[in-house]
């Protein structure tokens, strides 16, 4: 039988040098527009600590309970953890290190008899949990090993089962385990750890050293709720969606379908988080004039897939949603897929 560890984030406030000063533990850190790439986030301040403070688990809550109970009935070996810091995270992740390679690179055990549930108040908080498998089992450049697929920067990451702690998500508002079809009775969730098949899927990597799972949203509006135009560079491969010449109400990097609609606007057409190549779509306000010469504004939409797109900001700052957390964009941003880096736990 399996040992399963049941881990659920906490908040900053918690404990002394924790997730907020080093990652916010509830979203993972996306505040890296100001750190070049492979810079540690240690001490650095995130912009994700207001999301930690609003999405924190205090004390586990009933999902948990009954996943725990579900588990242990049918004779799984259950340990409930509350990791408040990326470090008590890592500890945790630790325990699906493989064997030695010859190469002195850490890579996860593929026949692991260790299960992980990782208990969500919000897509963000399964992030930080990805983001911290990547920084630990991808390798540097440096060392990329020969046994890497050409198409991958990491290896297989294990399998992690999804417990939704948020029922409203399953609705109205999806969340990617909504998305994804995943089971959100515990002990259903409970039944996908122990009886399931991994279900592989992509990730979207960027450049300020965090990860995506579903998708990014730029853009920003005024109080009264309308779009504030903004300028960029998009480029989607060898493809430019925008110069940074002309205005932008929003702009969409899609790798499962949280950002696929704006308002009534559909911005991606068919995002698929197993298909390899990620979706971008820019919304581009346009004058054209009527049969009457009377001028009125079109929302045009341009769309591209590819293996990674960049966003360079031409002026000021742009504000996203990156998996609903937060952040701010100064500087170029590159996103670039890793097809099936990462698996769930399904039925």
């Amino acid at each position: 039988m399996y040992d399963v560890v049941l881990l659920t984030l906490g908040s900053e406030r918690d404990a002394p040098g924790a997730c907020g000063s080093g990652g916010a533990c509830c979203g993972g850190a996306t505040g890296a527009d100001t750190a070049p790439t492979g810079q540690t986030d240690a001490g650095r301040p995130s912009s994700d600590q207001a999301e930690a403070e609003k999405c924190a688990t205090e004390r586990p809550r009933v999902p948990v309970l009954a996943c725990a109970d579900a588990l242990n009935a049918r004779g799984a070996r259950v340990e409930t953890i509350t990791a408040r810091s990326d470090a008590e995270i890592d500890a945790v992740l630790a325990r699906f290190d493989g064997p030695a390679r010859p190469d002195g690179l850490t890579w996860p055990d593929p026949d692991s008899k260790t299960r992980l549930v990782v208990a969500t108040a919000s897509d963000g908080q399964l992030r930080a949990v990805l983001r911290r498998l990547v920084k630990r089992y991808a390798p540097a450049p440096s060392k990329r090993p020969a046994d890497l697929p050409g198409n991958r920067t990491l290896p297989d990451l294990p399998p992690v089962a999804v417990l939704p702690l948020d029922p409203a998500r399953g609705g109205t508002h999806r969340d990617l385990a909504a998305q994804l079809g995943l089971p959100r009775d515990p002990a259903a969730v409970a039944a996908a750890v122990l009886d399931g098949t991994p279900r592989r899927l992509d990730l979207l990597r960027n450049d300020g050293g965090s990860v995506t799972l579903d998708g990014a949203l730029l853009g920003a509006a005024d109080d009264a709720g309308r779009p504030l135009h903004w300028r960029a560079r998009v480029e989607v491969d060898d493809t430019i969606l925008t110069d940074g010449a002309e205005p932008l109400l929003a702009c969409a990097v899609g790798n499962a379908g949280g950002y696929a609609t704006l308002d009534d606007v559909t911005l991606l057409t068919a995002p698929d988080p197993a298909d390899g190549q990620v979706e971008v779509a820019v919304a581009v306000p346009v004058v054209v004039r009527s049969a009457w010469g009377r001028k009125r504004v079109r929302l045009e939409v341009r769309r591209a897939r590819g293996r990674a797109v960049s966003v360079l900001p031409r002026e000021g700052k742009v504000p996203y949603l990156d998996d609903g957390v937060e952040g701010e964009l100064t500087r170029k941003r590159s996103w670039w897929i890793e097809p099936g880096a990462w698996a769930v736990w399904s039925s």
